[in-house]
């Protein structure tokens, strides 16, 4: 009687379909599938260089946004313009001196009566360190 493990229904091994240890014969590497980790360095410098040049591109969309709020807060900001905001004419500065309004002396000397500050003080002069006798 023939052993049923030799039968003729199995399937034929030929010396080309036999894997080992999970490669086929017809690999000639056996470290294959580790052959990615030979440009790791490249690839690590390469996404150096990429997140270098991301984090540029994000300076520079910083500082645009930066400079467009800076212009919008000039546009909505009342700025000095000389050639609008000074007088033209002569006529124009006497009328705004005419429009000052000079005090009347009861009221300076009213504010001088209610004032806190000493009236034989020394005179300050800048810069002169003065000592308390």
């Amino acid at each position: 009687m023939k052993d049923p493990s030799r039968s003729s229904t199995s399937p034929s091994i030929m010396s080309e379909d036999v894997i080992i240890n999970g490669h086929s014969h017809e690999d000639d590497n056996p470290f294959a599938e580790y052959m990615w980790m030979e440009n790791e360095e490249e690839f690590n410098r390469q996404a150096i260089f990429i997140l270098q040049i991301e984090e540029e591109l994000w300076e520079e969309e910083f500082i645009e946004r930066c400079f467009q709020e800076m212009l919008e807060e000039e546009e909505e900001h009342e700025w000095f313009i000389p050639a609008r905001d000074l007088p033209q004419t002569m006529d124009q500065i006497q009328d705004q001196f005419n429009d000052l309004v000079i005090s009347d002396s009861s009221s300076l000397e009213d504010l001088v009566v209610k004032s806190n500050l000493n009236p034989n003080a020394k005179e300050f002069v800048p810069g002169v360190k003065y000592l308390n006798i």
